[in-house]
């Protein structure tokens, strides 16, 4: 299964038991975030990523060369505590 479908299937888990008030607060969420203009100076599909060195959850320096010659990723970047 490819992660998009996988993603899908996960949305339509959640929007059947979600109670009906968290998804419209999450529908809001999402709107507000669309109306801001905030997208428009996201990182794009295709766009291509500077070359860069960050500490991982182990606290080991990896670097984004040295990954994508083991293969195809996909970045995850956590905030930390909101």
């Amino acid at each position: 299964m490819k992660l998009q479908e996988k993603m899908d299937a996960y949305k339509k888990g959640m929007r059947a038991k979600a109670p009906k008030e968290t998804l419209e607060i999450m529908h809001r969420a999402t709107e507000a975030i669309k109306n801001s203009g905030m997208l428009e100076k996201t990182v794009k599909v295709g766009d291509k990523a500077p070359a860069f060195s960050l500490e991982n959850t182990s606290g080991d320096i990896v670097s984004l060369t040295d990954l994508l010659s083991k293969g195809p990723l996909v970045l995850a970047f956590y905030r930390g505590k909101w």
